[in-house]
């Protein structure tokens, strides 16, 4: 199975906390990835395409294929930071 998703990635805790706050506000994910995500994918609106089981790092890998189409999750951490995942497919 393969999905496909965006994220947004930050160095630190306080920083993604105001990124779950502003997105409850009705803040578009792609444009707070684009503005404040650390990693390239950033530039695409946090979009990492698609993939598969085994591709990603498990804590990352766990919290997006338990996501929905449309759900974003809550904070994951690993050792790159702190990401919120939109699972897009």
């Amino acid at each position: 199975m393969k999905i496909t998703a965006q994220h947004i990635l930050v160095n630190h805790e306080y920083e993604i906390l105001d990124l779950q706050k502003k997105l409850s506000e009705g803040a578009a994910f792609e444009d707070l990835a684009r503005d404040f995500s650390e990693c390239p994918s950033g530039k695409e609106g946090g979009s990492l395409g698609e993939f598969g089981k085994g591709m990603m790092v498990p804590s990352f890998e766990k919290a997006a294929f338990q996501l929905l189409p449309g759900e974003v999750s809550g904070i994951v951490r690993t050792q790159f930071g702190f990401h919120l995942i939109k699972r897009t497919r």
